[in-house]
């Protein structure tokens, strides 16, 4: 018999529910490790198979480095399901709470991890930082550039710690560390250049609109999104709508450009202008004016409204090209990759995704060289070895230096995500300053590194 939302909440206890819900745990118990007595929340949750978020994930990791004793989700299904897990791994039940206002007014945090979709990530993080947590974030951080500005100006007000999970930066064996490290070695050439494909998006709707499910509180959901009705599809495939979050290059893109803008030496600076082509679904008018929309101000009908098809240039002060597409494909060198990232220079091209680092220069490395690169891998790492992206937050909460994926790098890789949809949005060619941060004389592109947030849910800067 199928149990029901209800029927799970009134019987949270029972063990079958359990063998559904994973969980990520190492050898050594939580107590043996730094910062133990650390007290942690995780905001979002997901769900016991991550069916929204990946929050219940990273609040599993990070419940290896303290105590965590709350939990806050809008959906009481999530909130209950995490705390069954924590009975089960952690031996204690956890204060459960809706509404994140009210876990910050009630409870004394150190660390908060924060897996909400992505409209959210901002606001609940500003909070947090105010509150004196020291934060870890899913990806992508913000859902405009101007959050970006915000969240920064933030963490250095406050000097809380802030890591974003862009985990390339940590994992993967280090074969993105090791492909930036040769791309600076010089290996490949003076003059660089980056190849990168994300994938493609979804051209699905309009749907029907749903019953809110028991439990969830929707209008907390929207929070500064516009009022809209209740589909699965909204909440479940959130990434496809562009009032919560920016499509593919803001997904796949907060990784692979990430690690091919860090290769080009532009990881703390970004492009100086943006060429985009590409396709929107088929609901989405041609010529479509995109910023009474994502004010609220006009509609679309219901289905997924991020760009399907894509090939974008950004260039940067040096010469340098990041090449952002669904698929690269380049005939004449029969190449052809759906996900990855391709870095060339004069001398050779090396190719890198999560499950390979291939190339000549790749095959030709001797084991000096290879020495070589692990130390400077280490330095790329800020001194310290990599392979555990958590792990590497609760070290800078302990030494309080940055962390890998920081604030401010990451705000300048989702910028050039941003200055992406952008160049969809209005179809020409765009100059970006990335010193001031701005469109220069631009005003409809600059008009588009914000938008209006719902009364209720204004963000507190």
């Amino acid at each position: 018999m199928n149990r029901t939302r209800r029927d799970f909440l009134k019987q949270s206890s029972t063990a079958g529910m359990l063998a559904t819900i994973p969980y990520y745990w190492t050898s050594q118990a939580a107590a043996s490790q730094p910062g133990s007595k650390r007290s942690i929340a995780s905001i979002g949750v997901g769900g016991s198979r991550g069916r929204y978020s990946q929050g219940g994930y990273i609040g599993r990791k990070a419940a290896q480095y303290g105590r965590t004793i709350a939990v806050c989700d809008v959906d009481d299904l999530h909130t209950e399901e995490f705390n069954v897990w924590s009975q089960k791994k952690l031996g204690h039940k956890l204060n459960k709470y809706r509404d994140y206002r009210e876990l910050f007014a009630k409870e004394k945090l150190d660390v908060v991890t924060i897996g909400t979709p992505d409209h959210w990530h901002v606001a609940i993080a500003i909070a947090a930082l105010r509150a004196g947590c020291d934060v870890y974030c899913e990806k992508p951080l913000t859902l405009t550039i101007d959050e970006g500005k915000k969240i920064c100006k933030v963490v250095r007000e406050t000097g809380r710690m802030f890591q974003v999970g862009t985990q390339q930066r940590s994992e993967n064996h280090s074969r993105f560390l090791k492909a930036i490290a040769i791309a600076q070695s010089g290996r490949l050439g003076k003059h660089l250049n980056a190849y990168v494909a994300i994938g493609d998006a979804p051209d699905e709707g309009p749907f029907a609109a749903q019953t809110v499910p028991d439990g969830l509180d929707w209008e907390m959901w929207l929070g500064p999104s516009p009022k809209k009705d209740y589909l699965e599809q909204r909440r479940r495939m959130f990434r496809w709508w562009f009032e919560y979050s920016g499509g593919k290059m803001t997904d796949w893109g907060a990784h692979h450009i990430d690690i091919a803008q860090w290769a080009l030496g532009y990881d703390k600076s970004g492009p100086i202008e943006v060429s985009a082509n590409g396709s929107f679904p088929a609901l989405v008018p041609q010529g479509f004016d995109w910023k009474p929309f994502l004010d609220g101000q006009t509609k679309l009908p219901n289905g997924y409204n991020t760009a399907t098809h894509f090939s974008i240039d950004l260039k940067y002060a040096n010469g340098s090209t990041l090449n952002v597409n669904d698929t690269y494909r380049r005939k004449e060198d029969a190449i052809e990759f759906g996900n990855g990232i391709l870095l060339e220079g004069e001398d050779g091209r090396i190719f890198v995704n999560r499950g390979k680092l291939t190339g000549k220069p790749i095959e030709e490395l001797t084991a000096a060289d290879n020495r070589e690169l692990d130390e400077r891998v280490i330095e790329l790492y800020r001194g310290r070895r990599p392979g555990n992206h958590m792990g590497n937050f609760f070290a800078s909460v302990e030494d309080r230096q940055l962390p890998i994926s920081d604030v401010f790098t990451h705000h300048r890789t989702m910028t050039s995500c941003h200055l992406c949809n952008i160049g969809l949005m209005l179809g020409r060619t765009l100059k970006w300053d990335p010193k001031q941060q701005t469109f220069p004389d631009d005003s409809e592109a600059a008009a588009l590194m914000t938008r209006k947030r719902r009364a209720g849910y204004e963000l507190k800067a």
